[in-house]
């Protein structure tokens, strides 16, 4: 590389914010360095040429002109593939580096670099698989467990840029060819996804970290250090990826990823059937939080050091994540907020104060949450607008004839939910969604009861803002999301103000940033919209299909039971419905059923829900509410059973 090129490099990170350290590293670099754009072509050609090769990269927080190469920065492209075919032999523990884990502190870097990037040609039959144990693996796949590699260690910046020794896109070509998948009987062809979040174990492990997106260059030398045996020359549409959604749906497998599970209530196992109120977390999700706070805690955006860009490519990996998930055309349509609640109210104090008139319409109906009722009630009594409330039906369903009745020429905005959190109806969301654009009205969808429960596109459901909370999905308290379209968020006035949210600040005037930034005023709940993304990798790991249709047979199961327990009537009976039970017991006040159940171990809700206008309407002022998740079983379905047959017998101690 010229003296000019690495002057221009080295200008190029520190407008990166990586500060003239790095700068000066890079002129310190051995002559004949491959440009950092050929390094970035060299690495992605090698890992695209393996095997079900994918890459998923996260908005890059920085704009491309200003990190190269990032398309090579991908989460998730190295991969180890198995299979039955004739293959070279895995060497033994005294011809593999010491795995990271089994390191001392003492050990230099330069020894553990060195170690991983000497890969013998040919390795003897002896194993010892002790030194393939990976960062984590699925929970029911565990005599796969031990075939996986150990994790990356991350180095200084000073030593990705000098101590490895660069191989040339004939040597990269050479090493991928000479590489064959191991013959390990018992093990069926397949695919694990090292890089990505695992569903079950340690998470991840100590030491490692995510790649850094916007570290363009830096990413590009990480995908250079071998990590793993590397697959045979397998097509990629020859095996599949082995993630949960690809395995039949094992609930005990599911089960062990919750420590929280193995708690005892009152002598007893645990039965957590409080769901729709909030879920429990997977160990990846808290594995990811500790992890976030041991080696990524910073500031996101602003700073020009590297916890500030780790914690900002989380932050926004997490983003893009999230957009995947609901399939939103754009991460700039994804706003971080603090759950479904602070969603509403920021529609309602923005969009809603610029568009909502005198004389104006909001339609809502019978089945909402408190925080999709009060919001609106409080906009209609500061604009002069009008609240109106579609029916429902005896069973709990919308009555779509009456909706459409209040539908026309003043109906600005229609907000309802997806999922019913009171009595589990699963709404006509698309229909109700084309019946309202119809009259040019906007919709707001309350997907807080339906994103961990059913498959969610943005896009095909065509609604103009999505709204839902992280810690019903799996994820941790505090954190949730807007979505709204591009256009309606670049035409509408933000609702707080402060720092982030800003380009430029006069005494005479402000100039917003483009969404989402001018939505998401100050420091943001950083470490759990990580924890977000976490949840997210879980979910699509075990796969939103198999969640839907295991859930929705655990709900035929357990409303056959119930049903037959004489004086307990649900409330909420209708067809479509998501994994609510929402029953009263003749006799019995709600509080006392909950007590009782609590004295077995099992967790449910009982009062009002915040939806005390759908309660009313069906004569109840409280319900017992137990409600399902993916790790919830039959056998828990009838311990429930049981606590309830006792209690009206006056077993109360069984």
């Amino acid at each position: 590389m010229s003296t000019s090129e690495n002057e221009k490099s080295a200008r190029r990170f520190v407008n990166d914010g990586l500060g003239p350290d790095l700068a000066g590293n890079l002129q310190a670099l051995p002559a004949g360095l491959p440009d950092p754009a050929v390094l970035a072509r060299m690495a992605n050609e090698f890992f695209t040429a393996l095997p079900a090769a994918h890459a998923v990269v996260p908005g890059a927080p920085y704009p491309a002109e200003a990190a190269p190469g990032a398309e090579a920065a991908s989460l998730g492209t190295n991969r180890v593939e198995y299979s039955t075919r004739p293959t070279t032999s895995i060497p033994t523990a005294a011809q593999l580096p010491a795995s990271p884990s089994t390191l001392s502190a003492a050990d230099s870097e330069s020894q553990i670099l060195a170690g991983a990037n000497t890969l013998p040609s040919a390795w003897p039959a002896a194993a010892d698989a002790t030194h393939f144990l990976g960062p984590a693996s699925l929970s029911f796949l565990e005599d796969i467990r031990p075939l996986a590699s150990y994790s990356r260690v991350p180095l200084p910046i000073a030593d990705y840029t000098t101590a490895i020794k660069i191989p040339s896109e004939t040597e990269l070509q050479a090493l991928a060819n000479s590489f064959s998948s191991a013959a390990v009987p018992g093990v069926p062809e397949s695919t694990i996804d090292l890089a990505a979040p695992q569903v079950s174990g340690l998470g991840i492990q100590p030491g490692a970290r995510e790649e850094s997106v916007g570290y363009s260059f830096l990413n590009e030398i990480r995908q250079l250090v071998p990590t793993a045996a590397a697959p045979a020359q397998i097509p990629s549409d020859e095996l599949p990826a082995l993630t949960l959604s690809s395995q039949p749906f094992d609930v005990q497998a599911i089960r062990r990823d919750f420590p929280i599970l193995q708690e005892r209530i009152q002598g007893k196992p645990l039965i957590w059937l409080d769901n729709a109120a909030t879920t429990q977390k997977p160990q990846s999700v808290i594995d990811r939080l500790s992890h976030f706070y041991a080696h990524e805690n910073s500031n996101i955006h602003r700073a020009a050091h590297e916890l500030a860009a780790r914690a900002t490519d989380a932050y926004e990996a997490a983003r893009e994540k999230v957009r995947r998930f609901l399939n939103a055309s754009s991460v700039r349509e994804i706003i971080f907020v603090r759950g479904a609640t602070e969603g509403v109210n920021l529609v309602a104090q923005s969009w809603g104060r610029q568009n909502i008139q005198k004389d104006d319409e909001i339609v809502i109906t019978w089945l909402e949450h408190h925080a999709n009722i009060v919001p609106w009630q409080m906009l209609c009594a500061e604009k002069g607008a009008r609240l109106r409330v579609a029916p429902v039906d005896d069973s709990g369903q919308v009555i779509l004839d009456e909706y459409q009745k209040l539908l026309g020429q003043r109906t600005r905005l229609v907000a309802f939910a997806q999922v019913s959190n009171a009595l589990g109806t699963v709404t006509p969301a698309q229909e109700m969604i084309e019946m309202a654009h119809r009259y040019g009205a906007k919709v707001l969808l309350d997907g807080a009861q339906a994103v961990s429960h059913m498959q969610t596109d943005v896009q095909s459901l065509d609604c103009d803002f999505y709204v839902f909370s992280g810690h019903k999905m799996f994820a941790p308290t505090g954190i949730g999301v807007i979505f709204g379209t591009l256009d309606i968020l670049e035409n509408t006035q933000p609702w707080h103000g402060g720092g982030n949210m800003i380009q430029d600040v006069t005494f005479e005037k402000t100039t917003y940033q483009p969404a989402p930034g001018r939505f998401e005023a100050g420091t943001g709940n950083i470490a759990d919209a990580v924890g977000l993304g976490a949840a997210i990798d879980y979910l699509e790991r075990v796969g939103m299909v198999n969640i839907s249709r295991y859930e929705h047979d655990l709900l035929l199961y357990a409303t056959e039971r119930l049903q037959r327990i004489p004086g307990l009537r649900l409330i909420g009976t209708a067809r479509e419905k998501a994994g609510v039970l929402s029953f009263v017991l003749d006799g019995f006040r709600t509080d006392d059923v909950g007590a009782a159940l609590n004295r077995q171990g099992i967790a449910v809700r009982a009062g009002h829900h915040c939806a005390q206008p759908i309660l009313r309407r069906f004569g109840v002022e409280s319900t017992v509410r137990p409600s399902l998740a993916l790790y919830n079983t039959c056998e828990e379905i009838d311990a429930l059973v049981s606590a309830i047959w006792n209690l009206k017998q006056g077993h109360t101690s069984l």
